[in-house]
């Protein structure tokens, strides 16, 4: 498993991992608004986003900076899950987005891949200086919280999100 930056040359891929979301109707998280723009405008909108969050010193207002990542598994090149990691928070990320937001692709979820790509990701916060992260997930999920719970996440509140009308669980993780 490796952790890619999007480009030109994955974009069948994402598309289909889109789709798979879609056609399951399993919510998207961690995604950078992959979602959003293959719904309403494009891929290469979506990367130049993507490029742009990225770009440090030229955050527009009210955006943080981050980096979002395809997990790729290398054997066959399959886009198993998408994480987004945010450098830091505004008052949304602060109450329903956290850190860290990721996703599974539905036909690869109970195989570990959540657990895994959470516990690389944690490894890339480190030299970045991102020791206390934030992590977020619907308090439905179950098995988000329990990625979220093995790899040290400790349960802060619960609140309901105004976005999304759902209990959502705040995750605590020391990442030292």
């Amino acid at each position: 498993m490796k952790f890619v930056f999007p480009g030109a040359a994955y974009e069948e891929k994402a598309k289909e991992f889109f789709q798979e979301f879609r056609t399951s109707g399993s919510s998207l998280h961690g995604v950078g608004g992959l979602d959003r723009f293959l719904e309403t405008g494009t891929y290469g909108q979506w990367l130049q986003k993507v490029y742009q969050d990225m770009d440090l010193a030229n955050i527009p207002e009210g955006r943080v900076p981050a980096y979002t990542c395809f997990y790729v598994r290398e054997r066959d090149g399959c886009l198993v899950g998408m994480i987004s990691i945010r450098l830091a928070l505004n008052d949304f990320l602060r109450k329903e987005g956290g850190h860290i937001g990721y996703c599974i692709r539905p036909s690869e979820r109970g195989k570990g891949y959540g657990t895994q790509m959470l516990r690389e990701a944690l490894k890339f916060c480190r030299p970045i200086g991102l020791n206390r992260l934030l992590l977020v997930c619907d308090k439905s999920n179950l098995a988000s919280a329990k990625v979220i719970q093995s790899c040290g996440g400790i349960l802060e509140t619960e609140c309901r999100s105004e976005l999304c009308q759902e209990i959502l669980q705040r995750y605590w993780i020391d990442n030292k």
